[in-house]
């Protein structure tokens, strides 16, 4: 028995759907700073009236919860908020109107699915149990799902199953990816501080200068996670910016930063990259009578698709009528959503955006609209198969 009875998408909400997803792509915020975003989120949604409207989730995030008013499972669907800080240089219409800031990763494009899968259960809500539609902020730096689990209130939606697509530019348009097991590498940014004392740069001997340390760290690091193919013992080091001293040639330096991204298939794999890198710098500062400083930001755990939820989602791809194809191996990029899957099952799918859409994070990059209408049936269907199971 199929829970909706609204069917797919009309073509008037397919046109309003794309009309509001290009009046939030031309308003891009950056993650934390979604207020209008989720404001806008909230207008829209309010006509479907939710039986619960949570906002400002985790910081600006919104969920609208869909309850049958009895027993059964809490299904969470999820899409982002964020946009990216590139400027953007393509020639749409409707390009971004804010310098510096641009939704280049489909973000805006995956809300405007959700909200298409609102007017579906404004229609009809589930037969059992609740729908919970998450719009997250702040996937871009790893925070957000985090601060959402954290928010004393979701306890309140917990989900037995969580459910989120991206956009995959390079694959056919339409074309569903998806596979138990690996789905997005785990990634942390790391930032390592040498510290040691300036000198004359006539008589450097007199200081200590980190300048060896950070030559001899750089190759060693990326030594250590050198890539390879995308199997369990994965492991992948990119120095992305390092500095060192004043501008001057006066002066030999005492300070120098070097930051890199840590990348591995498994969460387990990341932990001792972690320490391998750690006990390096140790060693290295020590030699060179340095002080060192390491901190971690923008951490994302792996993403891992579970079984059951695999299965369902695949089973929506079939009755949406979309193509399918297995996932090869995990995407080195890193995904925010992988926190959900620790208290629920939870798979991630990729839907192609086309063999020749530019790739997401990329100034020419737009999310194809007619993925809108597509994404809003295979949510639909996978939905109504973990209804239909459980």
């Amino acid at each position: 028995m199929k829970i909706f009875t609204a069917g797919s998408p009309s073509d008037l909400d397919i046109q309003e759907l794309i009309a509001w997803r290009h009046e939030l792509h031309k308003h891009p915020e950056l993650s934390g700073e979604e207020k209008e975003t989720a404001q806008r989120v909230c207008e829209m949604l309010a006509p479907t009236k939710p039986d619960q409207l949570m906002k400002q989730l985790g910081g600006h995030g919104v969920a609208a919860v869909y309850d049958s008013g009895k027993p059964g499972l809490t299904v969470l669907f999820r899409c982002e908020l964020d946009a990216l800080p590139i400027q953007e240089l393509g020639s749409i219409p409707h390009r971004s109107t804010v310098a510096g800031k641009s939704h280049l990763c489909g973000h805006d494009g995956h809300s405007a699915i959700l909200l298409g899968l609102a007017r579906q259960l404004a229609n009809a809500r589930p037969a059992t149990g609740r729908v919970v539609l998450l719009f997250q902020p702040a996937e871009e730096n790893g925070v957000g799902a985090a601060a959402v689990i954290a928010d004393p209130r979701f306890v309140d939606i917990q989900p037995e199953f969580a459910f989120s697509l991206h956009n995959s530019p390079g694959t056919p348009i339409g074309v569903g990816v998806i596979s138990s097991g690996p789905a997005n590498c785990a990634s942390r940014g790391i930032s390592i501080r040498l510290t040691g004392s300036t000198a004359h740069a006539a008589k450097p001997e007199s200081g200590r200068s980190p300048m060896r340390a950070v030559a001899r760290l750089m190759p060693a690091m990326e030594d250590f996670g050198s890539g390879g193919t995308l199997e369990a013992d994965f492991s992948m080091i990119t120095v992305t910016h390092a500095s060192m001293g004043a501008v001057s040639f006066g002066v030999a330096p005492a300070e120098a930063k070097i930051l890199a991204t840590l990348r591995t298939v498994a969460d387990a794999k990341m932990a001792e990259l972690c320490k391998k890198v750690e006990a390096r710098v140790k060693s290295v500062a020590q030699e060179y009578d340095l002080d060192f400083d390491i901190e971690y930001d923008d951490v994302f755990l792996a993403c891992t698709n579970d079984a059951k939820a695999t299965q369902y989602l695949h089973s929506g791809l079939i009755q949406a009528n979309l193509e399918h194809q297995p996932q090869e191996a995990p995407h080195r990029a890193s995904e925010d959503f992988g926190r959900f899957g620790a208290n629920a099952s939870s798979a991630m799918l990729f839907l192609g955006a086309g063999t020749e859409c530019p790739q997401v994070h990329t100034p020419e990059y737009d999310f194809p609209d007619e993925l809108i209408g597509q994404g809003i049936v295979l949510f639909s269907e996978t939905l109504i198969a973990c209804m239909k199971d459980t």
